[in-house]
């Protein structure tokens, strides 16, 4: 995980967020620390890793996307809502 996604966490936030196996743990750890993620860490979230590497749009591959990433209280989950800025495809990342 980048070290930036990192910041504003304390230590032993830091030590959870780094033991956790897949996304989904990472935000239910962040739920249950109550710990408010910014844009960025979401968006490395919701593009199904933290590594350097981009969402790319399922229709063209292209990675010139652009995220809304929104809390749905109903369904007590985060989902990104995606669109591409090359062919206009829009679909929903279920984090």
């Amino acid at each position: 995980m980048k070290e930036e996604l990192l910041k504003g966490l304390s230590e032993e936030q830091i030590a959870k967020v780094k033991a956790c196996k897949s996304n989904e743990e990472v935000l239910k750890m962040a739920k249950e620390e109550g710990i408010e993620l910014t844009d960025e860490q979401l968006a490395a979230i919701s593009g199904g890793s933290c590594t350097s590497e981009p969402l790319a749009c399922p229709r063209c591959g292209k990675t010139n996307v652009s995220i809304d990433k929104k809390y749905v209280p109903s369904m007590r989950t985060y989902k990104a809502f995606c669109k591409c800025n090359e062919c206009s495809y829009e679909w929903i990342n279920h984090i």
